[in-house]
This record gives structure tokens, C-alpha cells and sequence, in this order.
């Protein structure tokens, strides 16, 4: 914007500004008396320049100073990221605390700075505008159980400095809308236990339920699977998402978040039930057992036009895990159309390019009234084009649900790449800001997402509840059962996996682009007859997860593993939550833009090489080697000299080194994994010695 440019940085006790000069027009008192001005004529504009100043980095005191701006309002963009994410970096006590402390110490003021009293009256109006919009926007953070001392602070400040008010009043009103809740909660809690004995659906032994399955109608299916899925989507908190409050990095900021961990069991429930409808189906011959799967894809088809891009990604996870995706013969008995349509879905969860398929979609249909539907076949494209002059005659309009894991991902990414405080521990709000950017999307298909109008079934929800579901083990084998390995056919498969892949398939979420679009409806390790090893879809993970724990969000399956990675199978290990500073390794699918990736930087030296062991790095466009050491330095808390040190890119045939004085963004290799070692100038030049000496001594022996 060419009124509004960056001037400079200003820096004062506990806090960093960045100030902007901003030119606006005015009008002259002069040019207000002038008879033609009076009637709306103006000759030409007149322009002043202002100075505004943004906290970038501060104090918890200096952050909610800047609430209110340089003329006492409050500023309203700035109110709506600090709310959102202040949760990083302070406890709801805290900042009430100092928001309480500013607006005593304003009211102080007031007696002393007599020519500013309108000033300091304007800052506490606001302060309280302030606390009364918070209180309104995420009253959750007031529901502190079991004495609400949140919430009975505010209630005594109110009472002391805004007696009678409208904020008063509404603090009294949460006050006994949360204790009736909790009553209410404590009630249902006593009613559950006494009639749980006899209120559990009976489970699916016999099969019958996949039976089941091919009665319902595909559209009901998705109605319902969508009313669910829209119900959770909209009590996502989304400050629950941010990448230090989801994955628990701070313990201490409390057990785990509610409104991710429903819709991470609701994904993981439907991907089970496409594995358990499959395979629990011996008894029936192949073409009937490729119903089911023709049943799955054209339900996922119908959520797709219902825009649930959740249920739709959990039935392609499902329909892609290693035990349904190795029925070759099955798959084989679907007519050709089907496997387009599944191809198709299939490409829009595609992990190339940072999910950019999905992402675009998802933005182009997200206020739209109905999808977009496209397709490479002829009978589906026809097929489409009907139902578009369908929804436009009838006047149709679809809510979104998107997956959530696409805000995950990038709300971990951030998380990761950015630090939590700069220097001199002042906190970082350029992080925030950009967190704030995540969540403003994900307000807004909430509200998108509100739009549905489907009525819930209880019968269908009965149904699906009582479908026995298997572990990765049990489905794997009974998958073999169905299929079982062959040995000619595996030695024929391992020759062709070796000149076509470097490493084996594990499951779908690690196939090649052929493969995941469902050509080849087959697991290459199958035919050896081989599990599906849990250490080793570990590998591919960013979050490994059992699927037994479903109290903590520290424990996901690996189904929603996704969230943040590829799509596993289920697995019955346990294992924290790894993040992307962790001793482990990551996917291989690092996040990458036009001006930024996120690199991962293993530190070795001549006491270790522990090259697996890595932190995530953010590269940007204009970062030379140096400025990248030096961010390296800080994350591994280094001391010494940026020169001490040599950055090398690790490579399928070896090492690239960056040279020093090179924009490393430009020059690493960027069609491989960006992977880079730190290692000392010494080290370096002695392993080059090593090196050299090893091939001298090989060409004597040659001679």
C-alpha cells in the first residue's frame, strides 16, 4: 500500500515496535470556511502524514497496553489476534490480572495527569469494552472448574469499578449459567453410570452389518456422517488448534484439547468401519465384496458433493490403508468408471506440494453454494453437469466442512518455525499474528459449516455403532484370509518393486502417485507375505499414536496421524506426541512455498553424529548462509562464531555444500528431502583428509 510504509524499528523498556508512517487526507480549517468547499468542491486534496506504531515483540504488561491505541480506543485487529492466541504465551488468570492492574493503574493517572483525563477516560471505557468483548467471545476461558476463580475475580472487579453496568450484569449471568451447567453435567454424569450396563449397542459378529451396508442408501450415508461432522466442526475452539496447545508442548497449560480429540475420533470411527465393512466379509464371493467397495467410493462421492472434505478424506484413508488396498482381485472386479471416480477423490488428498490440491479447493468452494464438481470421464462429467442445473434450479445451497488437519498442519508449522519469544525474552506477536491468519479461515468455515440442514437419524447412528472394528494386526490378517499372499506372484512383485521403488510400500500414504491413485490395488510388500510394521510406519509419521488411548490427545491413532502427516494404518502402540524439535524423525514431506521452506538441520560433531536427530529450521527467500548458521546456532543454544561452522545438504549420493557466501535458498537441491547437516570447519576438512587418504591408498592397491 502506497499510503502505508515501513519507517523503522523503535525499541523501549519490554517492548519492540515497528513504526509505520501512513498518509491520510484532512481538511483545513480554512478550506471548511470556504464557500465553495461548503458546497462539496474541492479544488485539490491536502495530505498529512501519521506515525503508527505495532508491538511486535513485548512484556505480557506491554501487550495488553497496546489494546488501546495512541488516541485511547481500542483497537479492535489487534484485540482479535491477542484473544485468539494469548493462551501461548499467558493463563486466563494472568491476563485478567494485568488487565486489572492497567486499568487501576489508569484510574491512578487520571487523579494526577489533569491534562490528560479525556485521554485516560476514553483507555478505561476501552479496557472495559475490551474485557466485555472477551468475556462474550470465549467465555470458556471464565469456565474454570470447580470454583470459577476466573470468573469470581471479574465479578468483584465489575462490582468495585462498574457496579450497575452492563458488564456486571453479564458476569453475573455466566456465573449462574455455568453452575447450572455444571450441575447439569454432574446429573447426566450419575444417569450415564447407572444405565450404562444396558444402554451399549450390540456389536457386529457375524458380518451382517456390511450386509447392512449395501441397504442403506449412499446418500443417507453421507447426510449423516455430514450432520456429525458439522455438529463437531463447529465446537472446534480454534485456539484448541494452535500448534503449542494441541500437541500439549506445554504441559502445564492443561490435559488436552476437547474439541480436537471429538473430531479426531470421529475421523478415526469412519475410517475404521470402511476397513472392518471390507474385510469382515469372507463368506461372500469377490464381486459381492467389491460392492462394498463400489458402496464406499460413490458415499465418498455424495459427501463430496455435500463439501465434507473430513468424512471424505477418513473413507479414501480407510479404502487406501494396507489391508483393503492389497485385494487385488476385488478391486479388479470394479468397473472401470468407479476406479476413475476413486482415482480421482484420491488426488485431491494428494500430499504433493504441501496439499496444494486440497487447499485450493477448499478456498475456491468454501462461501460457494455448491461444489464444483469436475472429471476426466465422460458419463461423470454428464452426470455432473445434471446435478449443477439441479442445484441451481432448486436454489441448493451446501454448507463446508473441511478436514482439519490442513489447519494442524499449518498451525504446527508455524509453531515450529517461529520462536515463542525473542530477545531479551520479550514474547513474540509476529507469531501470533500469523496464527491469527489460520484461525480467521477457520472461524469463517465454521460459519460455513453451520448452513446444513440435516435432521439426525438415531437408527443410522445405532447401526453404526455396533460395527465391530479391528486393529491393524486383526486386519491384516484378515485380509490374508481373504487374499492370501502367493509366492509366485510375490517374486514377480519384488522384481518390479525393485526397479520402480527405492524403498518398500508401507501403505498408502507412502505409495507412488500411480499407485495412490488406485491403479494398482495392491501393497508391493504383500506379496512377500510380510506384516505391516509398526516401526515402520513410525517413520512416516509426525505424531505416532496408539489407538487404544481415547482420553488423551497425546495418544492419536495413526489414522489422524494426518493431521499433520500422512494417513497410517491403526496402530495399538503407544507413544507421546513427537514434535517437529524432536529426537525423531518426521515425513517426508516438508512444508514449501514460493518464499519459504522448512528445512531440518541435524547437528553433528566430532562427539556425535546424530543425524537423525534434527530440528525444523524456517528458510526464507533472502536468508545467506550465514544469517541460517546463526538461526541454527540459536535453535541448538550454540556459543561461538557463525565462521566456526560449515551448513551441507545431505544428498541420495552424498553431500552438497552451501557456500558461504551463497542465498542458500537458491542453492540447495530442492527436488529432494531438505535435509542439512551443521557440522565445524574442522570436522569437515578432517573428514575430507579421511576421505582423500582412503582414495589414494584404494588407487595404490588398483596399481
Amino acid at each position: 500500500d502506497d499510503n502505508f510504509r515501513f519507517w523503522r524499528e523503535e525499541r523501549e523498556d519490554g517492548a519492540i515496535y515497528s513504526c509505520y508512517l501512513k498518509k491520510v487526507t484532512y481538511l483545513s480549517q480554512a478550506r471548511l470556511e470556504d464557500e465553495n468547499h461548503a458546497n462539496g468542491e474541492f479544488s485539490h486534496l491536502m495530505w498529512e502524514t501519521h506515525k503508527v506504531r505495532v508491538i511486535r515483540a513485548g512484556t505480557l504488561a506491554r501487550l495488553v497496553e497496546s489494546l488501546t491505541n495512541n488516541l485511547g480506543e481500542m483497537d479492535s485487529s489487534y484485540v482479535n489476534v491477542f484473544l485468539a492466541t494469548y493462551r501461548t504465551f499467558a493463563k486466563p488468570q494472568q491476563f485478567l490480572s494485568t488487565l486489572i492492574d492497567r486499568y487501576k493503574f489508569l484510574r491512578s493517572q487520571r487523579k494526577k495527569e489533569s491534562t490528560q483525563t479525556e485521554l485516560i477516560e476514553t483507555q478505561l471505557r476501552s479496557l472495559i469494552s475490551v474485557i466485555w468483548m472477551w468475556l462474550g467471545t470465549y467465555p470458556e476461558d471464565f469456565h474454570e472448574r470447580p470454583d470459577l476463580s476466573s470468573l469470581r475475580d471479574l465479578e468483584r472487579f465489575a462490582a468495585e469499578f462498574a457496579p450497575g453496568s452492563g458488564l456486571d450484569k453479564r458476569v453475573k449471568e455466566k456465573l449462574l449459567a455455568f453452575m447450572e451447567e455444571d450441575s447439569n453435567e454432574a446429573t447426566q454424569r450419575l444417569n450415564h453410570i447407572s444405565l450404562s450396563d444396558g444402554s451399549s449397542h450390540p456389536v457386529d459378529t457375524d458380518g451382517s452389518k456390511s450386509l447392512a451396508l449395501l441397504e442403506i442408501p449412499c446418500r443417507k450415508i453421507a447426510e449423516q456422517l455430514t450432520f456429525k461432522d458439522a455438529d463437531l466442526f463447529c465446537k472446534v475452539i480454534p485456539h484448541h488448534c494452535l500448534g503449542s496447545v494441541w500437541s500439549r508442548r506445554d504441559k502445564s497449560q492443561g490435559p488436552d484439547a476437547p474439541s480436537i480429540r471429538a473430531t479426531i475420533q470421529q475421523f478415526n470411527a469412519v475410517s475404521r468401519r470402511v476397513v472392518a465393512t471390507v474385510l469382515k466379509t469372507k463368506e461372500l464371493r469377490t464381486s459381492c465384496r467389491a460392492k462394498v467397495l463400489q458402496k464406499w467410493i460413490i458415499i465418498a462421492q455424495d459427501l463430496r458433493e455435500l463439501k465434507n472434505f473430513s468424512t471424505l478424506k477418513a473413507i479414501i484413508t480407510g479404502l487406501q490403508s494396507h489391508p483393503v488396498y492389497r485385494l487385488r482381485k476385488t478391486w479388479s472386479a470394479l468397473s472401470k468408471d468407479t476406479m476413475t471416480l476413486f482415482e480421482e477423490l484420491s488426488e485431491i488428498f494428494s500430499v504433493e506440494n504441501n496439499e496444494i490440491n486440497s487447499r485450493e479447493l477448499l478456498m475456491k468452494e468454501a462461501t460457494a453454494k455448491f461444489p464444483d464438481l469436475e472429471s476426466q470421464c465422460k458419463s461423470l462429467k454428464r452426470r455432473n453437469l445434471q446435478k449443477r442445473r439441479s442445484w441451481i434450479d432448486n436454489g441448493i445451497v451446501q454448507g463446508t466442512v473441511p478436514y482439519l488437519g490442513t489447519f494442524l498442519t499449518d498451525l504446527t508449522m508455524i509453531d515450529t518455525a517461529y520462536p515463542d519469544t525473542v530477545e531479551g525474552g520479550l514474547i513474540n506477536f509476529e507469531k501470533r499474528r500469523k496464527e491469527f491468519e489460520v484461525l480467521a479461515q477457520l472461524r469463517l468455515l465454521q460459519s460455513a459449516a453451520k448452513i446444513y440442514n440435516i435432521a439426525e437419524d438415531v437408527g443410522f447412528w445405532r447401526w453404526f455403532k455396533s460395527i465391530q472394528t479391528y486393529s491393524d494386526v486383526e486386519s491384516y490378517e484378515l485380509s490374508c484370509a481373504l487374499e492370501p499372499p502367493s509366492e509366485s506372484i510375490a517374486k514377480i512383485k519384488k522384481k518390479s518393486a525393485s526397479s520402480r521403488f527405492s524403498e518398500p510400500i508401507i501403505s498408502s500414504s507412502s505409495t507412488s502417485g500411480q499407485e495412490k491413485r488406485g491403479k494398482v490395488p495392491y501393497d508391493l510388500r504383500d506379496g512377500l507375505g510380510n506384516k505391516p510394521s509398526r516401526s515402520e510406519n513410525a517413520k512416516h509419521s509426525l505424531f505416532v499414536c496408539g489407538a487404544e488411548d481415547r482420553t488423551s490427545i497425546a495418544s492419536i491413532p495413526d489414522t489422524i496421524a494426518a493431521s499433520i502427516g500422512p494417513l497410517l494404518s491403526h496402530s495399538s502402540s503407544t507413544s507421546s506426541v513427537i514434535s517437529s524439535d524432536s529426537d525423531t524423525a518426521s515425513p517426508l514431506s516438508p512444508y514449501k512455498s514460493s518464499d519459504c521452506y522448512v528445512i531440518k538441520v541435524s547437528l553433528e560433531t566430532s562427539h556425535t553424529d546424530s543425524t537423525h536427530v534434527y530440528k525444523s529450521i524456517m528458510l526464507m527467500n533472502s536468508d545467506h548462509t550465514q544469517t541460517v548458521i546463526e538461526k541454527i546456532m540459536e535453535k541448538y543454544s550454540l556459543e561461538g562464531s557463525p565462521q566456526d561452522y560449515c551448513l551441507l545438504q545431505l544428498l541420495p549420493d552424498g553431500e552438497l555444500l552451501i557456500p558461504d557466501r551463497s542465498n542458500v535458498f537458491y542453492a540447495l537441491n530442492n527436488s529432494v528431502e531438505l535435509k542439512f547437516i551443521l557440522r565445524t570447519r574442522h570436522d569437515h576438512e578432517a573428514a575430507k583428509y579421511r576421505r582423500k587418504g582412503g582414495r589414494r591408498r584404494a588407487k595404490k592397491m588398483t596399481v
